[in-house]
């Protein structure tokens, strides 16, 4: 960014922390929408296909004006690390309002994981997803999809436990600044075990979960990167998901750890 373009950003500023001038506004808003699409486009990835894109960068977008109403300049803080956290929150939280995952797809998922224990109980083995396919009479994509979908539904959404003295149902948000000492244990285990089943992996696909989960890239930028399409990467993605899937399913499902 040039000398010149940090001094007009610098005024928009000043006119709308001061005057909470509309046009400084929307030059702002201009300015930092590339941010909201940014994480529009690393949350959607993870969505099943009925999500609309439109409705998640609507969510960013609110993010973004809640981030310049509140953002505080005399703090040291760069705003573009405060909004990338207002953004990402605000579009996490309008889909936890939202059954974004349809019943059908939480059956299907559930089906597909019940079909998968008595596969691998026949075989004594882990079930390999063609075996799985083959089984349940559907394509090795769809079985990844499912997955997919499958984990990302439980880190998106809130636990739902059910009250065993009132009968009722609850609706828990888990604090997560706080740890039982069995939990700590239990997830320094699940690191272990993970780093070891990562390990095993192919090169590509921990080429991927690296640059998607440590680097915070897109798809798309990983993809430019390895020389290869969005819905390949995708596809790896969702592949490597698969080979973790009873890590990840024990820990977030039924430990509640993550």
């Amino acid at each position: 960014m040039s000398k010149q373009d940090l001094m007009e950003e610098a005024v928009c500023w000043d006119l709308w922390i001061r005057n909470r001038d509309p046009e400084a506004g929307d030059i702002l808003v201009r300015k930092y929408t590339p941010l909201v699409s940014y994480h529009v486009q690393r949350i959607s990835s993870g969505l099943p296909r009925n999500v609309s894109r439109d409705d998640i960068m609507s969510l960013g977008l609110h993010g973004l004006f809640d981030a310049l109403t509140k953002f505080d300049p005399g703090r040291d803080l760069k705003f573009d690390t405060y909004a990338s956290f207002r953004i990402r929150g605000t579009i996490i939280d309008g889909l936890r309002k939202e059954d974004w995952l349809p019943r059908s797809s939480r059956e299907k998922s559930k089906k597909q994981e019940e079909e998968i224990m008595k596969l691998e109980q026949k075989l004594q083995r882990h079930a390999t997803p063609e075996e799985i396919a083959e089984h349940m009479g559907i394509s090795v994509d769809q079985v990844y999809q499912t997955v997919h979908e499958h984990y990302f539904s439980n880190v998106l959404s809130i636990d739902e436990k059910v009250n065993d003295d009132e009968g009722q149902k609850s609706f828990i948000i888990k604090d997560e600044g706080t740890k039982t000492p069995e939990q700590k244990t239990m997830m320094t285990e699940l690191i272990g075990d993970l780093t070891t089943k990562i390990n095993e992996l192919n090169k590509n696909e921990q080429l991927v979960l690296s640059f998607f989960y440590t680097e915070e890239m897109t798809l798309t930028e990983i993809g430019e990167i390895l020389g290869l399409s969005t819905s390949r990467i995708s596809q790896i993605h969702s592949k490597a998901l698969f080979k973790l899937r009873k890590l990840l399913a024990t820990e977030i499902v039924d430990g509640g750890i993550l």
